[in-house]
């Protein structure tokens, strides 16, 4: 990715939709040096930028306030290693005390529902940290041992267990916090240098599914919108690098997806499973998809009450010309979703979608059984799956 949030990669502490107001963040510092000066400042994309200052008294109060539009990360500080950093949203009224000379760990953070997690976070990962650095420890310690190889093994194996839960912890962070800010920090954390806790490349669906959400929601927020740009290009780069990041054969797990329902609402592919699922895409300006709808009607209807499920992700760009669609080929029964972007739509270079109509079955762990079924043909494979199950 040749654009980086380097501000989001190099933070130490890990601290931390809309309506027009403000944001209070207020504390005290212990063991103040009198007449040095705190600074508020925001981190933008690939910068930080300095909004307001105060010199600090004798007994180190102090105090900002400022008028924000949608959530963004602050940071108050001294020098450039000694800050503490949060989430501020409009409304929100922050308290934090910490010592002067370590604002880095700060005693208490209040007032910002989202800076609390990302402390919680920081906990974690800390915790990860410190047990890598312990094997690390171990080795040193074993360096000169004819027993090293077989320390070695063991520890590489012990080394990707605790990579594997942090992976496993932060898409599950992301995932309770994917309309937050949060969640676009936790993709960039790293264990060490260079050493990310999510990968680009294997993690895709997770930078695609925080970018679906928070773009729509802060499409004026920088950090987002160079998120965005961000994702766009890593797309094309693995389709272009893979042929397409699916994998869409018979028994392959499918890509996440992650997108807004007519009323908003993010909901989830891998919210369908434990149901046979009809995956189809469509848009309301295509004919051919048009003409299929019955054929989906006909067997949601024969099937519905027996676990069949059709999770319809649409190509429009218009969202009326999209609700219209659904409500005259009487599609209102089961799940649709759309970020409304036409050809640019995430699942386009995600599912390799050259054409629709364009559809996969799969099972109840979400794997593929068919592609590309039409009328009769759908009939006659619902018949065959529900009857060995």
């Amino acid at each position: 990715m040749k654009k980086v949030l380097f501000l989001f990669l190099t933070l130490s502490l890990f601290i931390a939709g809309c309506k027009d107001t403000s944001f209070k963040v207020s504390g005290k510092l212990n063991k103040p040096v009198e007449g040095e000066f705190l600074f508020l400042q925001e981190l933008k994309a690939s910068s930080v930028e300095t909004v307001d200052s105060l010199k600090i008294n004798s007994e180190g109060t102090f105090s900002f306030e400022r008028k924000i539009e949608f959530p963004a990360l602050y940071l108050i500080k001294t020098s450039n290693t000694n800050f503490a950093t949060f989430l501020a949203e409009p409304g929100d009224n922050i308290k934090i005390t910490a010592g002067y000379h370590t604002l880095n760990t700060p005693e208490s953070i209040t007032g910002s529902e989202g800076t609390q997690k990302m402390m919680d976070y920081n906990n974690a990962l800390k915790n990860t940290i410190a047990k890598l650095n312990d094997l690390n420890e171990t080795y040193m310690q074993n360096a000169d041992s004819p027993e090293l190889p077989r320390i070695i093994q063991t520890l590489d194996s012990t080394v990707q267990s605790y990579l594997k839960e942090i992976n496993t912890y932060t898409k599950r962070y992301i995932d309770e916090n994917i309309n937050s800010l949060i969640s676009l920090v936790a993709l960039y954390q790293q264990v060490a240098p260079q050493v990310g806790v999510l990968d680009p490349v294997q993690d895709i669906e997770y930078f695609v599914k925080v970018d679906s959400s928070l773009f729509r929601r802060y499409p004026d927020s920088e950090p987002v919108k160079a998120l965005h740009e961000q994702v766009q290009a890593l797309i094309e780069r693995v389709s272009a690098e893979k042929g397409g990041v699916a994998v869409t054969g018979t028994g392959s797990p499918v890509p996440e997806i992650s997108l807004p329902s007519q009323t908003g609402e993010i909901i989830k592919l891998s919210s369908t499973r434990g149901s046979i699922v009809l995956l189809d895409f469509w848009a309301a300006w295509c004919g051919p998809c048009r003409r299929e709808n019955p054929n989906l009607v006909n067997a949601y209807n024969k099937y519905k009450n027996k676990g069949f499920q059709i999770y319809q992700v649409s190509l429009d760009k218009s969202r009326e010309d999209w609700l219209k669609g659904i409500e005259v080929d009487k599609l209102g029964q089961w799940i649709h979703v759309s970020d409304l972007k036409y050809w640019n739509s995430v699942v386009v270079p995600l599912y390799k979608i050259e054409s629709i109509p364009y559809n996969l079955l799969l099972d109840k762990e979400g794997k593929v059984i068919a592609s590309n079924l039409r009328g009769e043909e759908l009939l006659v494979k619902l018949e065959e799956v529900f009857s060995e199950l």
